[in-house]
């Protein structure tokens, strides 16, 4: 692997509670290489975000991340970096979008002011470069330039995503990291928002980390995915092995929970 986009080491993750802390992230590393699609899957509740958030210092308390842990970003550790720093490596090295992105945008804001927003405060830029740029940036997703003087109703749910997509492109990073991106959209809007990223990584160049517990979805589009268990990454592996020949006990029970379309259907009692 060249030079990784990013890299994280030992990575510990707490949330602090009043009688007692819970270890949410226990000893995570591993590496995204440059224009690599990197998939994140596991179980609701097993860390997959608390990662996320942790690569951007999104965190608040009363997580804590632990010292000793180290997040690499183009070689440059983001748990040491000041406010001024944090604000201009955010949507400049890494964007992220969230978990139900497609609500994430100001409902009483134009698509054109929404764009506006994000590049006036990391660029010295005017309104009519804002809106030449933002115009572009939702061709490169297939929106019509037309869209952005609608309001985010006016919108479907599909095009909500491509939007915020967009936008977190807006300043050429280095990695998009996606949260659950297509979450509450049908399985064809699904397909054609991962295809039309992997699209625009290939042509960009930018990697990608992408987080779903849909094992099934995130194989078709990865390159690597790692599996999340109780906050431990239990294996990494080429996205075809893990389909293929899973190595770990709880990948190989990740696949067998998935319905079958063809073959004999077993039906097991269930276990008092």
């Amino acid at each position: 692997m060249s030079d990784p986009v990013l890299s994280i080491r030992n990575l510990n993750i707490d949330y602090i509670g009043a009688q007692k802390d819970f270890h949410a992230v226990k000893d995570v590393s591993f590496d995204i290489a440059p224009g690599e699609f990197f998939g994140l899957a596991g179980e609701s509740g097993c860390g997959k975000s608390t990662i996320a958030f942790a690569v951007s210092r999104l965190h608040r308390p009363p997580a804590l991340i632990r010292a000793g842990s180290q997040i690499l970003v183009g070689g440059r550790d983001v748990l040491t970096l000041d406010d001024e720093a944090l604000r201009s490596f955010r949507w400049r090295e890494v964007a992220m979008v969230f978990q139900s992105a497609m609500n994430s945008l100001n409902p009483v804001l134009t698509i054109e002011a929404q764009f506006y927003d994000v590049l006036r405060a990391h660029t010295r830029i005017s309104r009519a470069e804002a809106r030449e740029r933002a115009a572009e940036l939702l061709r490169l997703v297939d929106i019509s330039p037309d869209r952005l003087s609608a309001y985010p109703h006016q919108c479907s749910g599909g095009m909500r995503q491509r939007i915020v997509i967009a936008i977190c492109l807006a300043l050429n990073p280095k990695l998009l990291i996606m949260d659950e991106p297509t979450t509450a959209l049908d399985v064809v809007v699904q397909r054609e928002i991962l295809q039309r990223i992997d699209t625009l990584r290939k042509q960009l160049g930018f990697s990608v980390l992408f987080i779903t517990h849909d094992l099934g979805l995130m194989v078709q589009v990865s390159d690597r995915i790692g599996i999340m268990l109780e906050g431990e990454l239990v294996e990494v592996n080429e996205a075809q092995t893990i389909y293929h020949a899973p190595r770990h006990d709880y990948t190989k029970r990740l696949w067998a929970s998935m319905p079958k379309l063809h073959g004999e259907q077993i039906r097991e009692e269930a276990r008092s």
